[in-house]
């Protein structure tokens, strides 16, 4: 089932991290067992493994796809200078397979919120070709930007997209 854009316009995705564009693909995002949901709240305890992701197309065609996981509200929302922060890169994904079937280029790095609600986009592009032997991963992890890194490897519009928010969970107390 293709998603709908209305949750990720009305979560400022659309706008803050992706334009406008037309779902041509299913995602299926689950960490442990919550599947992942426009809007729904994950504990960064719950995400610090990187989750099952899996893509599928409308038609069975050997595509490969390129994952992007991004924090559009680091440091903190009301001031997010470091937008976007990096926090996954997996190219060469076979169409139907794990995420853990592609060619992992920045390591998974789960939630890390300082303060605030954050939230954390999930975008998927269709590759022309297979990009992993060519990719270098940028020198850091902030200012990254999901449309730069799709223009500059040809990737076009994203084909799905999806996004939770989490929040700093408060610490334990040790008695």
């Amino acid at each position: 089932m293709v998603r709908s854009l209305e949750p990720l316009v009305v979560g400022r995705v659309i706008g803050d991290v992706l334009d406008m564009f037309t779902p041509a693909a299913d995602l299926s995002v689950t960490y442990a067992s919550k599947q992942v949901a426009n809007g729904c709240e994950i504990k960064p305890s719950a995400a610090a493994d990187a989750p099952t992701v899996v893509i599928q197309g409308p038609i069975s065609n050997n595509d490969l796809y390129a994952l992007v996981m991004v924090d559009p509200d680091a440091p903190s929302p009301s001031e997010p200078t470091f937008r976007e922060w990096l926090h996954w890169i997996v190219v060469d994904i076979p169409e139907g397979s794990d995420a853990n079937k592609g060619k992992e280029v920045v390591q998974y790095m789960g939630p890390q919120p300082p303060t605030g609600i954050h939230r954390y986009v999930l975008a998927v592009f269709k590759q022309n070709r297979a990009i992993g032997g060519s990719l270098r991963p940028p020198n850091t992890r902030s200012n990254f930007s999901t449309r730069q890194f799709a223009s500059q490897n040809a990737l076009g519009l994203p084909v799905a997209a999806v996004y939770f928010n989490s929040q700093k969970q408060p610490a334990t107390k040790k008695r």
